[in-house]
């Protein structure tokens, strides 16, 4: 009897050592990188050069899935509820991990239990566009005519309580100009609708518009970091402006998986994905999107959701929304 239930025992350890290491190195099994918002942003892009050289380096396949909605939250949700075995991963974005906390009263995920962190793969920074047709330049320029049209001007965004949208709601609350929200699905739809002229500006990550900037098909009017970007040195920053020296938003791309797990996979996963932002090719493709690779440890990436968390939320402040 001892015998029969040691074996049972044995069995038992056996099968689950197997299902850990089918996920880590069984080429049969295929990794979705799932991105929670539309094709033809950012983030997409990012994610599609990634996944094609992850392929390589896991020696299994890596395939990006776009599960937009909700700003975020519904890809987010759909991995937070995934069999935590390293293959249904999260490309994740500030909006639904650290800015929805503050936004919404309930969600149906809680991003700091129900998710791990694994790497900060990039970040981006934040550029405000407008298609020529509106006349400015400027951000003097911007404001000046977000004033003075009694409907404002409307800026479109990749999703409601993005961290896109808190900066335009943050610049519109300190500056006194009329900005109008236009949440939608993501960067890629905001950017052609802004290129297309439906809508005068939008409010959106660099990698999606610095093409149509460089073929002069949007202005760039100013960027959100701190500094200027060396990639557009002839872009202003909001905080260059008088009176806005403060002003400092930026956006970034995450890789976390579902809570639980197993350390030796969320290990075996930043350490793919550090490889491939370390290759030269690859961060030549990203920074010509506007895109900084980091590929930092999950320790950092950690304390970096945290201290993100806990500025998203003043700034949230500053825009005088309350939450939903």
């Amino acid at each position: 009897m001892r015998f029969v239930k040691l074996f049972a025992v044995l069995l038992s350890a056996l099968s689950i050592a197997g299902s850990n290491a089918a996920a880590q190195s069984n080429p049969s099994k295929t990794i979705s990188l799932v991105v929670p918002f539309a094709p033809g942003g950012g983030h997409d892009s990012m994610a599609r050069i990634l996944a094609q050289q992850l392929t390589t380096e896991l020696g299994q396949q890596v395939i990006v899935e776009n599960k937009p909605g909700a700003n975020g939250m519904l890809g987010a949700d759909l991995v937070a509820r995934a069999k935590p075995d390293g293959l249904t991963i999260l490309f994740a974005s500030p909006a639904e991990i650290v800015i929805a906390p503050t936004v919404y009263k309930s969600m149906r995920y809680d991003p700091f239990k129900d998710l791990m962190p694994v790497t900060l793969a990039g970040t981006t920074p934040i550029a405000i566009v407008a298609n020529p047709s509106v006349g400015v330049h400027t951000l003097a320029e911007l404001i000046a005519k977000a004033k003075s049209d009694k409907d404002g001007l409307a800026y479109g965004t990749p999703g409601e309580g993005s961290s896109q949208h808190l900066a335009g709601a943050w610049l519109s609350q300190i500056t006194g100009a009329k900005l109008v929200h236009v949440p939608y699905k993501g960067a890629g739809p905001a950017t052609n609708d802004v290129v297309a002229g439906h809508i005068p500006l939008a409010i959106v990550g660099m990698a999606p518009v610095l093409p149509f900037i460089k073929s002069g098909k949007l202005i760039a009017v100013a960027v959100t970091s701190h500094d200027r970007v060396m990639w557009a040195k002839d872009v202003p920053t909001v905080a260059e402006a008088p009176g806005l020296a403060g002003f400092e938003a930026w956006h970034w791309e995450g890789v976390m998986v579902p809570a639980g797990t197993p350390a030796d996979v969320v290990k075996r996963l930043q350490a793919g994905f550090a490889a491939v932002l370390k290759m030269p090719a690859v961060r030549a493709q990203l920074q010509e999107l506007g895109i900084d690779p980091v590929g930092s440890t999950t320790a950092e990436f950690t304390a970096f959701l945290a201290a993100d968390r806990d500025r998203f939320a003043k700034m949230f402040g500053y825009t005088g929304l309350k939450p939903e």
